[in-house]
C-alpha cells in the first residue's frame, strides 16, 4: 500500500506541468563566487524563492511584480527594478554599516526556512560562536534541534540524537559527502574542528534521494570554511580548568586569479589527570589530537565552473581508565585496568560543479572522496582494531521540465568499503568483509514560489550485501496564510549496522557479547530498514513590533528491522534483529523571540517515546529522557560608533528521568531528572581581536557512581556505560580568536 501510495503521489505531480513566465538570474559577490541559500523575493508578496548551490534562481513572474528584493546575511539588502523577463546577473556587496550586520547575524544565527520544502534548519558560524565549538561533536549545545547526550564514563566522547535516535540513523555529510559512518561512528565528530565550520544544515525526516539511501531520522550536513571568504590568517586558542588545551590556525592566500588554497591546523592537548569523584578512574581522558587540512578552490565564475579539492590528515589517541594506568607497565594485565584508543586518518575529496552559462537553471556536478581510517585500540584486556577504506562518487544533473517552476535532479552514485575488524574475545574474532553498491537516483521538484511545493524523489540501488532495493522520499510544503508554513514528509531509508563501531562503549565493561546471527550479510544480521513520517508547522510573526516565530514538529519512525542492542542482561550485551515493534515517536514546540535590538530568545520543549520489542518484552528506550526543555537567551552590546562589543550567552537544559537498564539492583530504574547550565561572556575588541570566557555545568551537577564495579574492574560486575548526566563536574574555560583579513 506504502509504494502504491507513493507512485501514485508521483502520478499527480508529474501532471501538474504547465508554463509560466518566469524571471532567472544569478547572484554573486564581489569575488564573482556564486551565493547559496540568498533570499529572492518580490516585493509584498508571498512569492519567492532561494539560490541554489550554484548562485543561480528562478521566480515566476507577473506584469504587475515590478520589484525584486535580494537579501543575505552580511550583505546589503538590493531592491531591483524589474519590466522583462530578461535574465538578471546581480552582484550583492559586503554591507559597511557596522550595525547592519550585527542585527542581520544575531537575527539569522540560526534560520529556519519559510521557503525550502524540507523541514530545514541552518545554524551559522554566529551561533557556533555562542559557545566554546571545540569540535563538531560540541556544535550543538546551543540549538535545540539536536541532543547532546554522553556515551560512557570515561572517553568524554558526546553522543548526538535527532528524532529520539542516536547519530547512526543519521546522514551526517561533509559538504553532501557521506562523512561519518563505519569505523568513524564513535569518535568521528570529534575529528572535525569547529573552526573549520562555515554552517550546519540540519534537516528532520527523511532527507533528499541525492545524498544516498542510508538517511533514516533525518540529514546533517557541514559546510566548511572557503579559501575564497575565510580571513586571511586566524587564530583561535582555547584552555579549560579540565586540562584541555586547543590551537586552531588558518592560511589562506589567492594563488592566482582562479586559484585560491587554505591551510587549516588543529592541536588539542590534555595531560592532567583528574578524578574528582574519588573512584580510582580519570574523569576525563588523556588525550592528543594533531588534524591538518589543506584545501584548494578553483572558481571560472565566467565559464561556469567551481571546484573544490580537499587533503586531510588526522592522528588522535586516547587513553582512559585507572588513574594510575601506565600503558609501558600495565597493558594486558589484569592489576590495573586501563584503555588506549589510536586513531590515524587520512581523507581526500574532489568536487566539480558547471553551471551552464546561457542557462542558469542547469547546472551539472561530480564528486568522489577516499578516506582511509585505522583504529587500534584496547579496553583492559579485550583488543578492537577496526580498518575501514571507504570510496564515494556520484554525478548530479539538474535542469527544468518546461519551465523553473518544474525541476529535477538525476544522477547515479557508487560507493565501497572495505572492512578489515577484530574483536579479541570472539571466538570468530575477524569480521572483514567488504560492502559496495551502485544506485540510480531521480528527483522531481515543484514549486509554484506562491504557496505549494513538493520534492519526489526514488532511488534505486545494488548493494552486494542488501540485495536490490528502492527507497522513496516525498516531501510537501504548503503555505496556508501569511508566514505559516506547512511541511509533511514520509521516505524509507536503509543502511547496514555497524555494531561493533558504533558500541565501543560496551567493550569497557566485563558484559560477554553475544550475536544472535540469522544468516545474515552482516554480523549474520539482516539490513535495518525504516520509514519516517513527519508534520511540521512553522508560523512567523510580530510582538509588540519584534520578530519571533514558533515551531511544531511531530515525527515518527518505524523499524521494519532494527538491529536491537539489549542490555538488559547486566552479565550481556546482545545483538539480534528486531522481532515485533520498534517505534520512535518524537514531539517538539520551539520558539524564537527578538526582545529588543541584540537581544534574543529562544525556548523549546521535546517529548520523546521511544520502545521497542526486547527478548524480555516491549520496553522504552534505556537513556532517553522523555522530557527536555531547552532555553537560549543572547545579548549583543552594540553602537553605531565603535567595533567593540560585548556578547553574552545563557543556555539552560533541563533532562527528566531517563530510564536504566536492569542492574541487578545497582541502581534505580530510573534515574534523576537534572539541570544544566552553560554561559559564555565575549569581548569583541574589534574586528581583528576578541576574548571570551565561559562555564560549563555552572551547577556543578554529576551523576553518582557513574562506574559500576569501579573497586574491582576486572570482576563481573564493572560497567562503565550507564551514563546519563555529567561525570566531571563544572568546567571553566577562556580563549582567544585573531584574525586578518
Amino acid at each position: 500500500m506504502k509504494k502504491n501510495f507513493i507512485i501514485s503521489i508521483f502520478l499527480l505531480i508529474s501532471l501538474s506541468l504547465f508554463a509560466q513566465k518566469e524571471l532567472k538570474g544569478v547572484i554573486k559577490d564581489n569575488n564573482n563566487l556564486e551565493i547559496f541559500g540568498a533570499n529572492v523575493y518580490w516585493l509584498n508578496t508571498n512569492t519567492g524563492t532561494t539560490t541554489n548551490e550554484t548562485g543561480t534562481f528562478s521566480i515566476p513572474y507577473k506584469k504587475e511584480y515590478k520589484k525584486l528584493i535580494i537579501s543575505f546575511v552580511g550583505y546589503k539588502t538590493d531592491t531591483i527594478n524589474v519590466s522583462s523577463t530578461k535574465p538578471i546577473n546581480h552582484y550583492l556587496t559586503e554591507s559597511n554599516t557596522l550595525n547592519e550586520v550585527a542585527v542581520s547575524a544575531k537575527k539569522n544565527s540560526t534560520q529556519r526556512s519559510y521557503l525550502q520544502t524540507q523541514n530545514l534548519v541552518t545554524i551559522n558560524s554566529d551561533e557556533l560562536l555562542k559557545a566554546a565549538c571545540c569540535n563538531l561533536s560540541e556544535s550543538f549545545e546551543t540549538n535545540p534541534s539536536i541532543d547532546v547526550n554522553f556515551s560512557d564514563a570515561l572517553t568524554g566522547t558526546k553522543q548526538i540524537q535527532m528524532l529520539g535516535l542516536t547519530s547512526p540513523y543519521l546522514l551526517i555529510t561533509q559538504e553532501n559527502i557521506p562523512s561519518i559512518r563505519g569505523a568513524a561512528q564513535a569518535f568521528g565528530l570529534t575529528f572535525t574542528p569547529g573552526t573549520w565550520v562555515e554552517s550546519i544544515q540540519i534537516t528532520k525526516g527523511a532527507g533528499s534521494v541525492v545524498n544516498g539511501f542510508e538517511s533514516i531520522s533525518g540529514q546533517i550536513n557541514t559546510e566548511l570554511v572557503k579559501p575564497s571568504t575565510n580571513h586571511k590568517f586566524y587564530l583561535n586558542a582555547y584552555g579549560a580548568l579540565g586540562g584541555r588545551l586547543e590551537f586552531n590556525t588558518h592560511f589562506n592566500q589567492k594563488v592566482s586569479e582562479k586559484w585560491q588554497t587554505g591551510l587549516y591546523v588543529h592541536g588539542n592537548y590534555r595531560g592532567e589527570k583528574f578524578d574528582k569523584n574519588k573512584d580510582n578512574f580519570l574523569d576525563n581522558p588523556l588525550a592528543e589530537q594533531i588534524n591538518v587540512m589543506n584545501r584548494w578552490q578553483y572558481t571560472d565564475a565566467e565559464k561556469g565552473w567551481v571546484s573544490f579539492i580537499n587533503f586531510r590528515y588526522l592522528d588522535d589517541s586516547k587513553q582512559v581508565g585507572e588513574v594510575g594506568f601506565d600503558p609501558e607497565v600495565d597493558k594486558g594485565s589484569n592489576t590495573v585496568w586501563g584503555s588506549e584508543i589510536k586513531t590515524k586518518r587520512f581523507d581526500t575529496s574532489v568536487k566539480v560543479g558547471y553551471v551552464f552559462p546561457d542557462m542558469p537553471f542547469q547546472n551539472m556536478g561530480f564528486q568522489a572522496a577516499y578516506s582511509n581510517h585505522k583504529q587500534d585500540s584496547y579496553f583492559g584486556l579485550r583488543d578492537y582494531n577496526i580498518q575501514h577504506q571507504s570510496f564515494y562518487s556520484s554525478f548530479v544533473f539538474s535542469s527544468i521540465i518546461g519551465d523553473t517552476r518544474n525541476k529535477f535532479k538525476t544522477g547515479a552514485s557508487l560507493t565501497y568499503d572495505n572492512y578489515e575488524e577484530f574483536v579479541s574475545e570472539l571466538l570468530s574474532p575477524n569480521f572483514n568483509r567488504k560492502e559496495n553498491s551502485v544506485g540510480a537516483f531521480f528527483e522531481y521538484a515543484y514549486d509554484n514560489a506562491d504557496n505549494l511545493s513538493v520534492t519526489a524523489g526514488v532511488r534505486l540501488d545494488h548493494h552486494n550485501l542488501l540485495g536490490t532495493f528502492v527507497t522513496p522520499r516525498l516531501h510537501m510544503r504548503y503555505v496556508p496564510w501569511e508566514r505559516g508554513v506547512l511541511r509533511a514528509s514520509v521516505g524509507r531509508g536503509k543502511r547496514s549496522a555497524n555494531i561493533f563501531a558504533e558500541n565501543q562503549q560496551f567493550f569497557a565493561s566485563s558484559r560477554a557479547i553475544t550475536i544472535e546471527s540469522s544468516g545474515g550479510n552482516i554480523y549474520g544480521l539482516d539490513p535495518e530498514e525504516a520509514w519516517n513520517y513527519g508534520v511540521s508547522f512553522l508560523q512567523g510573526y510580530k510582538l509588540f513590533g519584534r520578530k519571533g516565530d514558533v515551531t511544531f514538529d511531530f515525527y515518527q519512525t518505524n523499524f521494519s528491522n532494527q538491529v536491537v542492542v539489549d542490555w538488559e542482561n547486566p552479565q550481556e550485551i546482545s545483538f539480534y534483529n528486531l522481532e515485533g515493534k520498534s517505534i520512535a515517536n518524537s514531539f517538539q514546540v520551539e520558539m524564537n523571540q527578538n526582545i529588543i535590538p541584540y537581544f534574543n530568545t529562544r525556548f523549546s520543549y521535546k517529548f520523546y517515546d521511544v520502545s521497542t520489542d526486547y527478548k524480555s518484552g516491549n520496553l522504552a528506550k534505556t537513556l532517553q529522557a522523555k522530557h527536555r526543555f531547552f532555553a537560549n537567551v543572547s545579548y549583543e552590546t552594540k553602537t553605531e560608533e565603535s567595533d567593540a562589543s560585548w556578547k553574552f550567552d545563557v543556555t539552560y537544559n533541563w533532562i527528566g528521568e531517563q530510564r536504566l537498564p536492569n542492574t541487578n539492583n545497582q541502581l534505580p530504574t530510573y534515574s534523576d531528572s537534572y539541570n544544566l547550565l552553560n554561559t559564555q561572556i565575549t569581548k569583541v575588541f574589534s574586528k581583528k581581536f576578541e576574548m571570551y570566557a565561559g562555564a560549563e555545568n555552572i551547577t556543578n551537577y554529576k551523576q553518582k557512581n557513574p562506574i559500576l564495579g569501579s573497586d574491582n574492574p576486572f570482576g563481573a560486575n564493572f560497567d562503565t556505560t550507564i551514563v546519563y548526566a555529567p561525570v566531571f563536574g563544572s568546567n571553566f574555560y577562556a580563549g582567544l580568536r585573531f584574525k586578518i583579513d
